[in-house]
């Protein structure tokens, strides 16, 4: 696989999702939880989400329950809580692991595309995100405690 384009996940209601839908766009790649001290973050992944989308952004959500059993819902209890305590309306994925032996082949390959702190390859937390150009390649990778709203100047650089 070579672009984020390649890939294909479950959207958060069951249906598969050819990740090529998004070619052309800016994406925003983040492993979410509901359960989390970064849980807030929603709030500002919905502001970019709808700030940004007329030109060509997009937040893409994969709940992930390997850190701390943070996220434990099913994909109803998941897309109700995002709904309605977050208005999030970006899209969201079922639910996957992004380290391991079961690890979602587009987490491996996020991974191996842009390292972390010290060269680590693991995600070491919910809320790590991987901003993607329109070309399907990795721009940056960011750590759970970098805000989204910090996100605002490398996602106008991509957008332009």
């Amino acid at each position: 696989m070579t672009s984020l384009h390649s890939f294909q996940a479950r959207s958060i209601t069951g249906e598969p999702v050819d990740l090529s839908d998004f070619e052309g766009q800016v994406a925003l790649v983040v492993n979410v939880a509901s359960k989390c001290g970064f849980t807030p973050q929603y709030e500002g992944l919905e502001s970019l989400y709808n700030d940004y989308k007329a030109r060509g952004f997009a937040v893409l959500g994969f709940p992930c329950n390997q850190f701390g059993g943070q996220e434990p819902g099913n994909s109803v209890d998941i897309l109700t809580f995002c709904s309605t305590v977050y208005k999030a309306s970006f899209p969201l994925f079922e639910k996957i692991d992004v380290n391991g032996a079961h690890a979602h082949p587009l987490y491996n390959w996020l991974k191996e595309e842009k390292s972390g702190v010290l060269g680590t390859q693991a995600i070491k937390w919910n809320f790590t995100k991987f901003l993607v150009g329109r070309d399907g390649q990795v721009i940056q990778r960011y750590g759970s405690s970098t805000t989204p709203d910090e996100l605002r100047a490398d996602i106008e650089k991509a957008l332009a």
